[in-house]
């Protein structure tokens, strides 16, 4: 949607705090690129869910931001955990409203110029988001706008964001942390710092649920087709907007942003971490059809500090920037029960004494990195979806679990070593700590700051 609010700077401050909730939902496994919109829209929500002095707050705009939330993360939460992000979000604007608040009464002021150039890019950004001038002005119709309407409705937005960072940065300032500073508050306060979560050693047999062929092949037809639109000229943009069955990118004209290894499908992952930069690849089959990708940037994922993000292995961490189209391969009941037949008997044949390792090699679907026997390594349990994660919890070591369900399909999950949560050392973190420490002194000024000012609002939550 082209209306749509930006998600301000304030909100901002919050990123880390709704990405660690986000991400016990995402799979360690595939997952779509895209999401499914939370539940209404902004235009059908009208209801009060807090005031702020007298202010308000309306449901559609906490749907608004959750929306914007699960698109650009990829997450997709089940309700309870999505319930806990509207909580989170609620809160999230409560403290906006408070700071712009504060910014007003202290006559926090802002070039017209500035305000006019984030306009400017706001209004760019959207005209590319939908890949041309008459799918733009289409979906203004849509939501009953025009360019006038949208570009004062950014403009309100900007002056609202621009002030609120003007004034949280005089009243919260950042203040650089030395590495001997940040040794001494870390030995000082270890219950600050987030812990390494704990980890199961998985072999995985899955059976993924397959669609005929005769369905299959029809899929790839339409996708070559409309690769052939694109070559032939149209906007990659305009034809996902129209065609692309992953309905949130396609809003955005297939744009999937950036995102690291581990987030989508193996197969999509493997296609757009090597395909050259703006070039249009053949269509990508994954465990939710065929795909068409185009990588518009691939780059290594920076730190603060600007340097290179490093794996366990040492290794820099990509992120890629692409754009899909999706058209699904429609799977029908008897496709469902036929794949969930095939793995309650192989868990019946390994309650009997049958070899898991021999199963995996000759059963195994599973499209991630894994040895012959269906060994995946050791798996962060914050990484699984919370059914997995639920499925597993009472797995102990040397058992196999029941059948479990993913949108991968179906899974038999051996457990065979388990390590428990634990404190990150010292060195295991030392490169990052004087950046890690300033971001927690800041955020525990900002919270005294804000607290501050709640205690002088009249806030209630409906």
């Amino acid at each position: 949607m082209i209306g749509l609010r930006r998600i301000t700077v304030v909100r901002m401050l919050f990123a880390c705090c709704l990405l660690a909730i986000a991400g016990g939902a995402r799979s360690a496994g595939a997952q779509a690129p895209g999401t499914a919109p939370p539940r209404g829209t902004p235009s059908r929500l009208d209801g009060v869910v807090a005031t702020v002095n007298d202010d308000v707050i309306l449901e559609s705009d906490v749907e608004e931001q959750l929306y914007l939330f699960l698109m650009r993360n990829q997450a997709q939460p089940d309700s309870s955990m999505a319930d806990t992000l509207r909580r989170q979000i609620l809160q999230q604007l409560i403290d906006e409203k408070l700071v712009v608040s504060e910014a007003k009464r202290l006559t926090i002021s802002v070039p017209d110029a500035e305000v006019t150039r984030q306009v400017d890019e706001a209004m760019r950004e959207a005209r590319g988001r939908m890949g041309s001038q008459q799918a733009f002005e289409e979906q203004l119709a849509k939501e009953g706008l025009n360019e006038e309407k949208l570009r004062e409705r950014y403009r309100d937005e900007m002056r609202r964001q621009l002030m609120a960072q003007k004034l949280v940065q005089r009243q919260v300032p950042r203040k650089p942390v030395t590495a001997a500073e940040a040794e001494v508050y870390f030995k000082a306060n270890p219950d600050k710092f987030p812990r390494v979560p704990a980890e199961l050693r998985l072999s995985v047999i899955q059976i993924p649920v397959a669609a005929e062929s005769v369905t299959v092949a029809k899929a790839r037809i339409k996708a070559e087709a409309l690769r052939k639109r694109i070559v032939a000229g149209e906007k990659f943009a305009k034809v996902a907007s129209e065609a692309s069955e992953d309905e949130v990118s396609g809003r955005a004209g297939g744009d999937l942003g950036y995102f690291t290894r581990g987030q989508f499908d193996p197969d999509f992952e493997r296609a757009a971490f090597s395909q050259k930069i703006g070039e249009l690849g053949h269509p990508v089959r994954s465990s939710f059809g065929w795909h068409l990708i185009e990588v518009l940037d691939r780059d290594t994922v920076k730190t603060r500090a600007g340097r290179d993000s490093l794996d366990a292995q040492g290794q820099r961490v990509l992120e890629s920037h692409a754009r899909h189209i999706l058209v699904k391969v429609d799977v029908t009941e008897a496709d469902i029960e036929r794949a969930r037949t095939q793995t309650e008997k192989i868990r019946t044949e390994i309650t009997k004494g049958g070899d898991f390792a021999r199963l995996a090699e000759r059963f195994s679907k599973y499209p991630g990195p894994h040895t012959p026997d269906g060994d995946v390594g050791f798996v962060s349990l914050a990484s699984l979806q919370p059914q997995i994660r639920a499925g597993l919890d009472t797995t102990q070591v040397g058992e196999v679990s029941e059948v479990l369900v993913n949108r991968s399909g179906f899974n038999l999950f051996k457990v065979t070593d388990r390590k428990l949560e634990r404190p990150y050392t010292l060195e295991e973190i030392r490169a990052e700590l004087p950046e890690a420490v300033a971001q927690v002194q800041y955020r525990e000024r900002y919270d005294a700051w804000i607290a501050g000012l709640r205690s002088k609002a009249q806030v209630k939550i409906r």
